[in-house]
């Protein structure tokens, strides 16, 4: 009985932990479109289907675990009142249950096919679009990013963060970079992602996109952005001592408004894509000011 109650308190104090992880995203906490805010407590709004499907897996989760911490608990306290020693001064000697055996196996095994179900249709949701209508290549640099739009005339920029001094008003510090990422909503965009130097990792929380760039190899990913506004993300691959200065801004726009952006952009990358020079973004990452 000893060796079973300790297996119920510390699975208790496990299950009690995770409940107020749990606790502490739960929907409808404070939420921001496109960039986090301090003392945020959830998931960012959901800017396209992949991400709404997250959202959606993500509250069923959060009351399976409610559900099990909550059976836990009360089954704790049952168990600390109804066989502590003052109410069995002769303890019991049973050692099998057949019933209650059965029901830890099977209930475990239909609680993970609940979860599995949703599971594998959202990883093969967000695999890949079959149709896309137009691409965006990503490539990681140390410690950068660069784009590439190949179905829009295959111009490409560079894309590195503005020193702390060199922000303007309102630009979010160690977030605003000097090319954003120009993307049409209610498009299917294929997202290629490679690396020239290390595996980096190109992550946009409200588009639900988070996948490693891999030297040598290109990672196909997709995005239908479902509402125009300035989204963030950063690089999410602990890639070098530039790891947290390689931030990915990426602005929504209208189709109207995207064609006439990839006019102007043709002429301004109409050259070559720009690289930095050889250290420039180390330069960069030295001035940045706490």
């Amino acid at each position: 009985m000893t060796l079973r109650l300790h297996a119920l308190i510390t699975g208790a104090a496990f299950s009690l932990l995770t409940f107020c992880m749990g606790a502490l995203t739960f929907p409808g906490a404070a939420q921001a479109d496109g960039i986090a805010k301090p003392w945020q407590m959830n998931f960012q709004d959901a800017a396209s289907p992949v991400m709404e499907m997250i959202h959606d897996f993500h509250e069923l989760l959060f009351w399976i675990i409610t559900l099990i911490t909550l059976f836990v608990l009360a089954l704790l306290i049952y168990v600390i009142f109804k066989f502590n020693e003052k109410a069995n001064p002769v303890p019991s000697k049973t050692t099998h249950n057949t019933f209650i055996e059965v029901v830890w196996t099977v209930v475990p095994i239909i609680i993970l096919v609940v979860v599995a179900v949703p599971s594998f249709k959202l990883l093969f949701y967000m695999d890949k679009h079959e149709n896309p209508d137009m691409t965006l290549k990503v490539t990681g640099h140390q410690w950068y990013w660069s784009y590439q739009y190949p179905d829009n005339g295959d111009f490409g920029f560079a894309s590195q963060m503005v020193a702390t001094e060199d922000l303007k008003p309102g630009q979010p510090r160690l977030l605003t970079v000097d090319n954003t990422v120009v993307l049409p909503v209610e498009t299917n965009i294929r997202i290629l992602q490679t690396s020239e130097d290390v595996i980096h990792n190109w992550a946009m929380p409200a588009f639900g996109l988070k996948m490693d760039t891999v030297p040598g190899r290109t990672n196909e990913n997709w995005v239908r952005i479902t509402k125009t506004g300035d989204y963030y993300g950063q690089c999410s691959e602990l890639c070098g001592v530039g790891h947290a200065y390689m931030p990915i801004h990426v602005k929504a726009v209208s189709k109207e408004e995207f064609a006439a952006w990839v006019k102007s952009a043709q002429a301004k990358y109409a050259d070559s894509m720009p690289e930095p020079i050889p250290g420039e973004a180390t330069v960069k990452v030295a001035q940045v000011k706490d």
